[in-house]
C-alpha cells in the first residue's frame, strides 16, 4: 500500500503518507527506528515503484479524504525506508503537483550530498532534515550509517541546500537515553545557526524502537538541548516532538486497509485504534482477526500498548 492516511503529524497537522520505499531498505540502521531493523542498507538510489501508480494511489486517497470531508494539509514522503533512494523522486512530485496539495518529505539527509538528491529537494513545499549528531561516533552509534557515507559530506549537503531552498526548511534531533551529549548538543546548536532552520524540533522516541534498550532522553538532557537550541536560533524558532500527535486517524472507506496501510509506516496507539474503528462503525473483532491471521502484533512501549503491521523488519523486535 503506497498511500495512507490522512494520519495526524506534529508536525504537518493532517498528512496524506506516500510510502515510496520498500520494508526497509534504507541508508541508516537508526536504533529508535519506529519500522524496525534496517533489512537493507543501501545508497545508490534506484526506482522502486511506477510514479504512475503512486500518483494513482494518492489521488485516490485524496479523493476519498475530499469526499468524507477530511483535511488534507500536505502529501507526505515519509516511507518504510529513506525516501531519497527512490530515482524516480522528483517525477513523482512533478505528477503529484497537480493534485493542489502542499508537498512534504521527511529525510534522514544521508544523501543530501548529491546534487541530484538536493535538486529533487527543491521542489517540495516542506523538507525536513534529520540531525542527530554532527560528530562521528555518535553519528555511528545512534544513527548507525552506510560504512561509504561520510558526516562531512552530508552537513556540507545540508548547509549547500539550504541556501537554494525557499520552503519551509525544518530540522529533527532524537534524544535518547544511554547517549554521553556532553559537548554535543554545543556542537548541534553551532550547527544549526550557520543551517539557519525555520524550525529545529527536539524529539524523543514515542513509539516501540528498532533496538529494544533505546528509551527517551531524560528531561534534563531535553531542556539542555532546547536551550542551547534556543540561543542559537530564538526561541520561537524550537519546538518539542515529544508528545502525542492525536487519535485523529482517517477511516477512508475499508478499515482493514485503512489499519494495515497506516501500521505499515506509523504504528498506532490502543486509543487511536480504538477510535479509528468508532469512526468506521467497527468493533475491536476487527483487530483480532488481523492479529490471527498475523497481519498486525501487538507492542508494549512506555506502559502503552501499540500495534504495527507485520513486516520482516519488525520480525527481530
Amino acid at each position: 500500500m503506497i498511500a495512507f492516511g490522512p494520519v495526524p503529524s506534529r508536525r504537518l497537522g493532517k498528512s496524506l503518507g506516500v510510502n515510496n520505499i520498500p520494508d526497509k531498505v534504507c541508508s541508516y540502521a537508526c536504533v529508535y527506528c519506529q519500522i524496525g531493523r534496517t533489512l537493507r542498507m543501501e545508497i545508490e538510489r534506484r526506482p522502486f515503484y511506477d510514479p504512475a501508480l503512486i500518483l494513482e494511489e494518492v489521488g485516490e486517497k485524496v479523493e476519498e479524504a475530499r469526499e468524507r470531508g477530511e483535511r488534507i494539509d500536505y502529501i507526505t514522503f515519509v516511507p518504510d525506508g529513506e525516501p531519497t533512494l527512490d530515482s524516480n523522486l522528483g517525477l513523482e512530485v512533478e505528477l503529484l503537483r497537480d493534485l493542489g496539495v502542499p508537498l512534504a518529505i521527511l529525510t534522514n539527509s544521508s544523501l543530501i550530498w548529491r546534487e541530484d538528491v538536493r535538486n529533487d529537494l527543491l521542489a517540495f513545499d516542506f523538507v525536513s532534515l534529520k540531525l542527530d549528531a554532527v560528530s562521528e561516533p555518535l553519528w555511528r552509534k545512534v544513527d548507525r550509517p552506510h560504512k561509504a557515507l561520510k558526516l562531512d559530506a552530508i552537513l556540507e549537503g545540508m548547509l549547500e541546500f539550504r541556501e537554494s531552498f525557499d520552503g519551509r526548511l525544518v530540522t529533527e534531533t532524537m534524544l535518547i537515553d544511554g547517549v554521553n551529549y556532553e559537548g554535543e548538543l554545543e556542537r548541534i546548536a553551532e550547527f544549526l545557526s550557520r543551517l539557519d532552520p525555520d524550525v529545529a524540533y527536539i524529539a524523543v522516541p514515542t513509539r516501540p524502537p528498532a533496538e529494544p534498550w533505546v528509551r527517551p532522553a531524560r528531561e534534563e538532557t531535553i531542556n539542555m538541548a532546547f536551550q542551547l537550541f534556543a540561543e542559537a536560533l530564538g526561541e520561537d524558532r524550537v519546538e518539542y516532538l515529544i508528545g502525542y500527535e492525536g487519535n485523529a486517524f482517517a477511516f477512508t472507506g475499508n478499515v482493514e486497509d485503512d489499519i494495515l496501510s497506516i501500521t505499515s509506516v506509523h504504528p498506532m496507539r490502543e486509543d487511536a485504534l480504538r477510535e479509528l474503528l468508532r469512526k468506521a462503525n467497527a468493533d475491536w473483532d476487527v483487530v483480532e482477526k488481523l492479529l490471527d491471521e498475523g497481519k498486525l502484533i501487538e507492542l508494549e512501549y512506555n506502559g502503552r500498548r501499540f500495534y504495527m503491521r507485520r513486516l520482516r523488519s519488525r520480525e527481530f523486535r
